[in-house]
């Protein structure tokens, strides 16, 4: 496909352009409890083809560019129709000029993931011994299961001479714990590895219901108030992302963002952990082809990286570094168990949890979450949390546990202080 669509640019004499292919294959499986209810394999290709036109508006050298999907069952006449109607479009909407980026040429990069070293179907098979592994409760279970291992090729290149494409293996899935009583309680729950780290995916799934049962035990919200709240998972992830939104490129060139490398973003006098934060490198290149490194993006506190593609680094005058969706930080000192023995509302399910990346508010409304009130402990559902990374971010206290998800690799969870509460009471 990729043969054709060079061909086609040429003969449309398309100077600026940048292809994306996309080649996936996938290995399914679908569980009513522990009946298997459907297996299959899916084979999928696509491609992106983006158009670059360089004109003059007022005096000055823009870049106008469309975007258009493409399917690999098209003819030569239909691909040649759909890059010329794209192609008129690129006239529509513009951006100041700027270079893509001039990568490098590279033969396919196979994946670093254990998943490599078996067949999809060794994976899924790993991944639903490992889930229907930690079913042995009496009161709560596993309603559905569905688990997909996938193998992905991808390969990006433009006019400007990058030419790379790379491999990635992966398992994700989602599955429904479900309790009877004493109320009939369903809770939703998603995962996606990047390895094999079965040890954890365990632990999720037995934390998955025993939380199904404390929920269906959960009657009343907490009251309303200010509490110090722990939070864990995929909500520290959440909150962190503020740092890396911030820092990136496109945040900083439309002036959302005054950061600047070198800057004390955490603050000054840091009562609780500093922040240090590394952007990883969980694939070789992005969708751009900018080749991926390791960056640091805070040292305790301080601003080191503004990270993004080739656009708006060259609008800035920097290094594009390509754009991340991973993280690491490093843990802290405190265990969770002492954090929970405070007076504390440990957050552990929201309906839906958000960081604002504009105003740094963080907040959702509780589904479960663990009220000490300094006597006792009991779940408690309802109510909703409203906290600001800004105010917080000064006192917060991580957790000594690790946490590892397909994003994040750092502490299992963080004490915030302070956050204000919604619930019973108002």
């Amino acid at each position: 496909m990729i043969t054709k669509i060079l061909h086609t640019l040429e003969a449309l004499h398309i100077p600026v352009w940048a292809v994306e292919e996309t080649v996936r294959e996938s290995a399914e499986v679908f569980f009513i409890r522990k009946r298997l209810d459907l297996k299959r394999k899916t084979s999928t290709q696509d491609a992106t083809v983006r158009l670059y036109r360089p004109m003059e508006k007022d005096g000055k050298a823009v870049l106008g560019t469309f975007t258009v999907p493409i399917h690999p069952g098209l003819s030569d006449e239909e691909l040649y129709h759909t890059l010329e109607e794209a192609w008129s479009r690129t006239t529509v909407a513009w951006n100041p000029a700027y270079e893509l980026y001039h990568g490098p040429k590279a033969d396919l990069q196979p994946s670093a993931s254990g998943f490599a070293k078996a067949s999809l179907e060794e994976n899924l098979r790993a991944a639903a011994d490992t889930i229907f592994g930690a079913d042995t409760r009496e009161d709560a279970f596993l309603n559905t299961v569905e688990i997909f291992a996938n193998r992905t090729v991808q390969r990006v290149l433009n006019s400007s001479g990058t030419d790379v494409s790379w491999e990635t293996r992966g398992v994700q899935g989602e599955y429904v714990t479900q309790c009877l009583k004493p109320a009939d309680v369903e809770t939703y729950h998603a995962f996606r590895l990047r390895n094999p780290d079965w040890d954890t995916l365990r632990q999720e799934v037995e934390e998955a219901l025993t939380q199904t049962v404390d929920r269906a035990c959960a009657t009343v919200p907490p009251k309303a108030g200010t509490y110090n709240v722990i939070l864990s998972g995929d909500q520290v992830r959440e909150v962190l992302s503020y740092y890396q939104s911030r820092a990136a490129s496109h945040m900083v060139y439309q002036k959302y963002s005054t950061w600047s490398v070198g800057d004390k973003v955490q603050g000054e006098n840091i009562e609780g952990d500093t922040l240090s934060i590394t952007l990883t490198a969980a694939d070789p290149y992005d969708s751009e082809g900018i080749p991926l490194r390791d960056r640091p993006l805070l040292e305790n506190g301080v601003l080191r990286t503004i990270h993004g593609g080739a656009r708006f680094a060259y609008y800035l005058g920097i290094e594009p570094t390509g754009s991340y969706s991973t993280m690491q930080v490093p843990c802290g000192t405190v265990p969770l168990a002492e954090m929970k023995q405070q007076p504390s509302l440990h957050v552990v399910s929201f309906s839906d949890f958000q960081m604002d990346d504009f105003t740094g508010h963080f907040g959702g409304e509780i589904r479960l979450a663990y009220l000490n009130d300094g006597e006792t402990v009991r779940p408690v559902t309802g109510g909703s949390i409203n906290g600001s990374i800004l105010d917080a971010q000064k006192h917060l206290i991580f957790s000594q546990e690790r946490y590892r998800s397909a994003s994040y690799d750092g502490p299992l969870a963080v004490s915030i202080q302070g956050v204000a509460v919604a619930g019973a009471g108002e």
